[in-house]
């Protein structure tokens, strides 16, 4: 274990060697204009001096090409603008590469929140047994999302990876090439990627990432915790939503589930086919050389003919159990450790890899659902009773239980039927090939009540399932008012009969899904964390009186905004009120590359989650309960919060001023992500059809990343101005829950600079709008400092501190050239015809410039 401190292993380990390695980065010749790199640092300095002289973006590069450049056309400016993106681009991979690669050095893999930790803090307490028993049950689900926050290309991909066992092992002339290959190879891509595409991109980490880390985690729980006993439990499933993810996404159709459903399969048979053979080199005695021969044929044939079914699931792990019996008891368990990690492999991943989750706007279902019912008014007349519409949630939900009456998809016309019917039919079909784990969970959006929940289950019944269903379906709940709804839709649920028995024979659990984003867009960011965790306690109780498991599933993103920041803290502080027997999640954009991009970086966070869900049931859970004062004094923090951010909200120029003077309509352009960013596309800005990548990463390219601190300043002035400070205090010590949402808001403080966009303030129109946010946040850094007595934001957090700083100075020119080609179009307003084709020039430059800072931020959006 390295004994020296954090910040001196960052320094010598990240820092020095990032500007040893962009040093000879910024002279490699890359372009036709000489000396681009050689102007990058001179630039860096420039907008550094000039946000500290109180300049604007423009009076910034004004200056510098009049001193750097003095006879450059316009034109050549704008080239030139183009070169500094593409270069901080690359700075960026390079500094993300060194990072990975140091990984090991800055985090003790063997410390506090890994499973060596767990394991002999357990054993140390006398609770081996303990453990194990908690053990034998729970899981962690991570589930991987195809949202538009991470551009980076296969290729690239393929670099960052190469590069960073470059740099591990110090090999500067392959790190040279390396520097050289990524100078030229095109970052961008040139057309909006289908669902498709965004599949096979993420296909990518489960087979060279979490197909090891995964099974690591395994071996490692049944060696060392079990103690070499064979164990019954996964520990670890994996999810998927790219091509499963209908919601607001109208390119993702039932061929795209399918193929996607097919890729998976042919993914995980191809890394049990690699494995095989290196089996079969070590596997040479009779009678086991014969079943490995004849399992790595059918697993070859799988990939020749891909449309059948050579081998199934099952035959594969009795050929499998039949050759660790040889070795037991013929062969003195020769090379048996290594059986048994494809054996876990197996356990683990099946022949479906990842369950696609199938999702759609529960809105949408409504709609499908009354095309059904006119057509069987005609058809089956007698389905539904004449008042069906006028009668009461309960009544309504008793009836779509027990229809007994079939619909197929070619009798209807209508565009959306067809496919959200053929999405239902395809899980059939996926789960013919894939096994049941290939696609068996259906998720709600906006679900609002019962009858949302019971539509769905009685369309899966009437399309595909006649019998016994074999899908969990999940409402997610999302705004303020859901989360407060979400136990009386699921108390009219478990009392209904048949839907109770559904769940009994899903393992007598219910899965829910509760949504951050949209929860901090909606209610802000204390007001969000709260309502969540309120609707949990009361979702747990009410499970626990109808005695059915409850599994809650977070829609997290990466920015503490959307759930994200230090993930693991927050589950570990939780406490009993909450049921915790599983951790399910979604990871996405940035996220999935800066926690789960190398196999040491997978294996560390996974195995954070899972102690952060032993040690809440374990070791700290009774501590972990909220006081009658505390949740009271809560209550208080989020109400005061809430009423701040609802004003903000509803402040007139709020739409206006992210519609002018941020990038959020150039999202849609970045060719990021197959899906919308808006979820209707009528030409007028709607805040509830604003999805909450766009709303989030918006403020985060201004640096003003509202959603993260807004209305905290706000609850703890109140608190100050009542007297009353000293009890947040008090509870920002003893909460660990508290702690972790004051903690996480400081790194989205920390990524603020508002000196880039204070020209703003002097704006005719938005000059206000701005100085009300600023104010916020002043008055939020500000409190959350003498809250947590520190001097400096993020200031126990030394390493991640220092990361964002160096992050947030390599993309400062970034972010200045943003600005100005931002003030460019709109001074462009009004202007002649003649004028107004320069427009599209610094529109695209705006463009090209998100993906940078995006990337950089790691949890921008």
């Amino acid at each position: 274990m390295n004994s020296q401190p954090k910040s001196k292993r960052f320094n010598q380990n990240i820092l020095t060697k990032y500007q040893i390695f962009n040093s000879i980065f910024i002279t490699l010749p890359f372009d036709n204009i000489s000396n681009t790199g050689v102007l990058m640092p001179l630039l860096n300095n420039e907008c550094r001096k000039g946000f500290e002289k109180g300049w604007t973006p423009v009076e910034i590069l004004d200056h510098f090409f009049a001193k750097y450049q003095e006879d450059a056309t316009e034109q050549d400016k704008i080239d030139l603008m183009f070169k500094f993106i593409q270069y901080i681009e690359r700075q960026v991979v390079l500094f993300d590469a060194i990072e990975d690669a140091a990984f090991p050095i800055m985090n003790n893999l063997d410390g506090k929140g890994t499973l060596r930790n767990v394991k002999e803090e357990a054993f140390a307490q006398n609770k081996k047994e303990a453990l194990q028993n908690f053990l034998d049950e729970f899981k962690v689900r991570v589930v991987l999302t195809a949202h538009p926050t991470q551009f980076y290309p296969g290729s690239v991909l393929g670099i960052i990876t190469d590069l960073t066992k470059a740099i591990e092992e110090n090999d500067i002339t392959r790190i040279k090439k390396l520097l050289a290959q990524l100078g030229i190879t095109p970052f961008l891509k040139t057309e909006k990627p289908t669902p498709y595409d965004e599949a096979v991109s993420l296909i990518w980490y489960l087979e060279n990432i979490f197909y090891h880390s995964a099974s690591s985690i395994y071996n490692y729980i049944e060696s060392n915790i079990y103690e070499g006993k064979d164990v019954n439990n996964e520990f670890v499933n994996l999810g998927f939503w790219p091509g499963g993810d209908r919601d607001g996404n109208p390119f993702v159709t039932t061929e795209i589930t399918l193929q996607v459903a097919d890729r998976l399969r042919q993914a995980i048979l191809r890394n049990y086919y690699r494995d095989l053979r290196k089996l079969r080199r070590k596997l040479t005695f009779r009678k086991v050389s014969d079943i490995v021969l004849d399992l790595e044929r059918k697993l070859y044939q799988s990939f020749v003919e891909p449309g059948k079914i050579i081998i199934g699931l099952d035959e594969f792990m009795q050929s499998l159990y039949s050759i660790k019996k040889l070795l037991i008891d013929e062969y003195q368990s020769l090379y048996l450790t290594e059986l048994k990690d494809l054996i876990h492999k197996v356990r683990i991943f099946g022949f479906h890899f990842a369950t696609l989750d199938i999702r759609q706007d529960s809105r949408v279902h409504h709609g499908v659902f009354e095309k059904i019912m006119e057509h069987l008014s005609v058809k089956e007349p007698a389905a539904f009773p004449a008042d069906y519409q006028n009668l009461g949630e309960k009544e309504q939900v008793g009836i779509l239980g027990g229809l007994s009456v079939s619909v197929d998809k070619s009798s209807f016309e209508d565009e959306m039927v067809r496919k959200t019917l053929g999405s239902m039919q395809a899980i059939k079909e996926i789960q013919y090939k894939n096994g049941e784990k290939g696609a068996n969970r259906y998720i709600i959006s906006n679900n609002q009540s019962a009858v949302n929940v019971m539509e769905v289950f009685a369309m899966l019944k009437m399309t595909s399932f006649s019998g016994e269903l074999p899908v969990d379906i999940i409402p997610l709940f999302e705004t303020v008012d859901d989360l407060k709804r979400a136990s009386k839709v699921m108390e009219i649920l478990y009392g209904d009969e048949i839907y109770r028995e559904h769940i009994r024979k899903r393992g007598n659990q219910q899965t829910i899904m509760l949504g951050f984003s949209d929860g901090t867009k909606d209610g802000g960011y204390l007001m969000a964390n709260w309502s969540i965790f309120k609707a949990k306690e009361e979702l747990s109780r009410i499970s626990r009186k109808h005695n059915i498991k409850v599994i809650f599933f977070d829609g997290r993103g990466g920015p503490p905004a959307r759930g994200g920041g230090k993930t693991h803290q927050f589950y570990a502080s939780l406490g009993p009120t909450i049921e915790n027997r599983e951790i399910q999640l979604t990871i996405q954009g940035q996220t999935i590359s800066s926690n789960f991009g190398t196999i040491d970086s997978s294996q560390y966070n996974l195995e954070q989650l899972m102690s952060s869900g032993v040690s809440n049931d374990i070791f700290d859970g009774a501590r972990n309960r909220l006081t009658e004062e505390e949740v009271a004094l809560m209550n208080d923090l989020a109400e005061y919060s809430y009423q701040a951010y609802s004003d903000f909200k509803r402040h007139p120029k709020f739409l206006a001023y992210l519609e002018t003077m941020s990038t959020l309509k150039y999202y849609a352009k970045t060719n990021i992500g197959s899906r919308p960013s808006k979820r209707k596309s009528s030409d007028t800005l709607d805040f509830s059809d604003l999805r909450a990548i766009p709303f989030v990463g918006s403020w985060s390219q201004l640096k003003q990343n509202v959603p993260g601190f807004f209305g905290v300043g706000s609850a703890l002035q109140k608190f100050e101005d009542e007297g009353r400070f000293e009890e947040a205090v008090r509870f920002y010590n003893n909460s660990k829950f508290f702690k972790s949402l004051i903690d996480n808001s400081m790194m989205s403080m920390k990524k603020s600079f508002f000196d880039l966009t204070r020209y703003m303030e002097n704006d005719a129109e938005f000059g206000e709008f701005w100085r009300l946010i600023y104010e916020e946040f002043l008055n939020s850094k500000r409190l959350v400092l003498k809250l947590a007595n520190q001097s400096e934001l993020m200031q126990d957090y030394p390493e991640s501190k220092a990361s964002i700083e160096v992050r947030e100075e390599i993309v400062l020119p970034l972010l200045t050239i943003q600005q100005y080609a931002l003030k460019k179009v709109k001074d462009l307003d009004g202007k002649s015809e003649a004028e107004q084709s320069k427009r599209a020039v610094y529109e695209k430059i705006i463009t090209r410039s998100l993906f940078g800072n995006i990337n950089a931020s790691r949890n921008s959006a």
